[in-house]
């Protein structure tokens, strides 16, 4: 390609192809086309780019896909914690003879023997 002359759009389609499916280095194939290699580096790079979408729209896709499910079943679990948290908030607020006998708190002996909250998600820890 002579100097100050432009490439036709199908000089650049055949550049292209040639560097990504030849053996040869890019610099081989820009010297064989009287080009320059910053050139042909920039025009893989807008090939790249242009191609880049809609190449990643289905792994996008089902990246969105699996974030929702997992997001789906974090909330639900928090849901659940919640929900657990609030049940035995509400245990502990009924005076029972226990709760009153140690002054509204229940002693630590009864923490002990109860079904503990730190296994909640794991399932029942058996005592």
């Amino acid at each position: 390609m002579s100097k100050g002359k432009r490439p036709t759009p199908e000089f650049r389609r055949e550049a292209v192809r040639l560097a990504l499916t030849s053996g040869r280095t890019r610099r081989e194939i820009a010297e064989a086309l009287d080009i320059g290699l910053s050139t042909l580096s920039r025009w893989l790079r807008q090939e790249r780019d242009a191609e880049e979408p809609i190449e990643a729209h289905p792994d996008l896709h089902a990246e969105l896909k699996r974030l929702r499910r997992e997001n789906a079943v974090l909330k639900q679990e928090r849901d659940i914690l919640k929900n657990r948290r609030r049940a035995v908030a509400r245990l502990c607020a009924v005076e029972t003879p226990a709760t009153l006998a140690c002054g509204g708190e229940l002693p630590m002996a009864y923490w002990r023997h109860s079904t503990p909250l730190k296994d909640v998600a794991h399932g029942p820890m058996r005592t």
